[in-house]
């Protein structure tokens, strides 16, 4: 892997948590916990996504494996659902079951891809373009507007779904994006062969 693959992988490698921000800012900000480890049994740099309310860490209301690679030269983190995915929910913190989730679980989301590119020390990735990267909630279908920053000192993220037809923002962020301090390492489970150059 390139080496900025690589550094893309081990900065993913880890736990998040907004608390300060949610603790500040209770009306504007849940308390959201996100993780991501690798599975290792899967393509190289495939990580797995769990992202849950603080009260209810085992009740992911995201749940992805998302994988990253370097195609034409860009990094690209492919975006994958998960088939029946609450056999999979509390997955991160139970490496069994983690090791269980294989090729045939797994349901490419169409347009769903982060384009990322390094700045400065860190990262930056954005959805596709082409408003193709549908989502179901509350009973309706939008469109996702989805970016996020990474680097040594955190994550910050924004998601916001639109109507497909008159591009209205239906849910998200009113008040900017979430701000994430790091608060698990996991990169000592990536394995070796995916970070060599």
């Amino acid at each position: 892997m390139s080496s900025s693959l690589a550094r893309l992988l081990q900065l993913l490698s880890g736990g998040f948590s907004n608390q300060s921000q949610a603790f500040d800012n209770p009306p504007l900000y849940a308390h959201i916990l996100v993780k991501f480890r690798p599975l290792p049994q899967l393509a190289p740099g495939s990580l797995l996504l769990e992202q849950s309310y603080a009260i209810s860490p085992g009740t992911p209301y995201r749940i992805r494996v998302l994988r990253a690679e370097r195609r034409d030269g860009a990094l690209i983190i492919h975006n994958q659902a998960l088939q029946d995915e609450q056999r999979f929910w509390g997955a991160i913190e139970d490496e069994g079951r983690r090791r269980n989730i294989g090729d045939a679980d797994l349901m490419p989301l169409e347009g769903c891809t982060y384009v990322v590119r390094e700045v400065g020390d860190g990262f930056v990735g954005e959805v596709e373009p082409g408003c193709r990267c549908l989502v179901e909630r509350k009973g309706s279908v939008a469109y996702l507007v989805s970016s996020f920053e990474i680097d040594a000192r955190g994550m910050r993220t924004i998601d916001r779904g639109h109507d497909p037809a008159t591009h209205e923002q239906l849910w998200g962020s009113l008040a900017g994006p979430f701000e994430f301090e790091r608060t698990d390492d996991y990169r000592a489970e990536l394995p070796s062969a995916w970070l060599e150059t």
